[in-house]
């Protein structure tokens, strides 16, 4: 018979080994059974000690309460908002920005709808109750804290990993992740109700309530699967409201300068870096695509950049052409009339990704309009040196521009709007489109929206404030759709035509197509395209 001399010196040490953890596992299993301790982790950093370990959604949401509902730092509180009441007495005792409840909606949707759901751990502060009680015994003579509101009780002698007291009657605050707090508490409210109500930032209800079966409906997800998420665990990391050695406004001070330090680490993205992130929403990705292959936009060596990618405005001295903002509404007013189902069928649902047979058909579309927009002979013309900030600056500005429309966000966003319903509703083709659009612009037809006689004039541009009029992109829209292809309609003719009208009166006196102050039913339209 044979025999392995190692294996019979290594066989107790792995049964005593196999022992100690059913040990540890019987002991932890007894400790961890109890509702009113959590396992976890004592981490150290400069003066703030902190415990870091994991509790379900469900948990969360029951025991974790707002910052501003923390009696350390409560003032004035409003109850409906969760905010604390800003004025002389309270300013200096705020330690955080208003709670946003417009982000409560979609961030509970991202939990129900994305498989691939991810929230950061969220950072809580531990209170018990003497911590309020200036009386309490656990406050010495001088009001000096004796021991920490962290109740920890370790089990190793390192005092690495252990138990934390946070029994019913320790209150629990948000510090880092309210709105991560608010999202999940949206999603109880919608797994216990099946309803999730639509508010505004102040927490005023908007719109139709969201249901459970409309995300069922529009994300294809089982209602049951949604109720298991209450079961999901998230990372959260306790600090103590005081310890010990410290005054109550020396514990109030340290908690405030964490919540600070920690919202000075998280910067608040822009809506071109949102659309650059933005993994979802199909016409995002459509224009981020666009943006870096198209000849008329990516990056080359010998050229000033053309889009912005953080901004979603184009400031004066730019030369960029547009922004990725910008871009991202383009591809969306001209690929909904192809991919309506890109968008949610109720309104305050957010967007799911598609397919990838539909985005690669949504980019090359997409590249199909850059493709005729770079023949326009405004937009050539930047290809033989010309600066965009010439062709976009009034004539008014010093040094004067030509007021093209073409090199204005929101004249591009009205553009493609006005492009989408002709191609992907009228049905007609882009070749047909453009050769119209050449010669409207050979005509001068995008420029000079600073001028009375523009077709632009009142519309996308504000005589009394000369500035760009975002508000008009809507009529403009519709009136390049005019321009193309006419109206049949008479009643929709006279509804134009009232808003064109309406649009160029100013005081009471109208500005007709030839610049002449007239009556305001004489406006009249430009002549359709030919």
């Amino acid at each position: 018979m044979n025999t392995n001399p190692a294996a019979d010196l290594a066989n107790p040490f792995l049964e005593k080994e196999h022992r100690e953890r059913q040990e540890i596992a019987l002991l932890l299993d007894n400790y961890l059974g109890k509702d009113d301790r959590i396992f976890v982790q004592k981490t150290h950093m400069g003066n703030t000690e902190a415990y870091i370990g994991s509790v379900t959604l469900e948990w969360l949401d029951s025991r974790v309460r707002f910052a501003s509902q923390m009696p350390l730092f409560r003032q004035k509180f409003d109850l409906k908002t969760n905010n604390i009441v800003r004025d002389d007495e309270t300013i200096d005792e705020i330690i955080q920005r208003p709670l946003d409840w417009s982000r409560q909606a979609p961030l509970t949707q991202y939990l129900a709808a994305r498989k691939s759901h991810k929230f950061p751990a969220v950072l809580v502060v531990v209170s018990p109750p003497w911590v309020d009680n200036p009386l309490a015994e656990e406050w010495d003579k001088n009001g000096v804290a004796t021991k920490s509101a962290a109740e920890f009780t370790s089990f190793d002698k390192n005092e690495n990993l252990g138990l934390l007291n946070i029994s019913k009657d320790i209150s629990i605050f948000a510090l880092d992740g309210q709105h991560r707090l608010m999202g999940i508490q949206g999603l109880m409210s919608l797994i216990k109700t099946g309803i999730l109500q639509r508010y505004n930032k102040n927490k005023k209800p908007v719109g139709a309530a969201i249901t459970l079966e409309d995300l069922a409906q529009e994300y294809q997800i089982d209602p049951d699967e949604v109720h298991k998420l209450a079961y999901e665990k998230i990372g959260i990391e306790f600090i103590p409201a005081a310890v010990a050695g410290e005054t109550r406004q020396q514990a109030q001070r340290r908690v405030r300068s964490i919540f600070v330090h920690v919202n000075l680490m998280a910067v608040t993205l822009s809506q071109g870096q949102l659309a650059l992130l933005n993994e979802d929403n199909g016409f995002a990705i459509c224009a981020r695509k666009i943006a870096v292959t198209h000849p008329l936009l990516k990056e080359q060596d010998n050229r000033n950049p053309r889009v912005n990618w953080d901004s979603a405005t184009v400031a004066a001295k730019s030369t960029v052409l547009t922004t990725l903002q910008a871009l991202q509404d383009m591809s969306e007013r001209y690929l909904e009339y192809k991919f309506p189902h890109w968008k949610p069928e109720k309104k305050g649902l957010i967007p799911m990704r598609p397919e990838d047979d539909e985005l690669k058909e949504g980019i090359e579309e997409f590249k199909k309009l850059f493709d005729n927009l770079a023949t326009l002979p405004s937009y050539q013309r930047i290809e033989s040196s010309e600066e965009t900030l010439e062709l976009r600056r009034f004539s008014f500005e010093k040094p004067g521009g030509e007021g093209n429309i073409l090199f204005r966000p929101v004249g591009q966003i009205a553009l493609a709007n006005a492009l989408g319903i002709l191609a992907f509703r009228k049905k007609i083709s882009l070749k047909s489109i453009f050769d119209k659009l050449r010669r409207f612009d050979v005509d001068e037809g995008f420029s000079h929206m600073d001028n009375p006689e523009s077709a632009w004039y009142g519309i996308l541009y504000d005589p009394n404030k000369k500035r760009v009029l975002v508000s008009g992109r809507d009529l403009a829209a519709k009136l390049i759709v005019y321009l193309v292809a006419g109206i049949d309609d008479d009643m929709d003719r006279a509804h134009l035509r009232q808003a064109v009208a309406q649009a160029r009166t100013f005081e009471d006196k109208a500005v007709s197509f030839n610049g002449r102050f007239v009556n305001p039913k004489e406006v009249g339209l430009p002549q359709v395209l030919s």
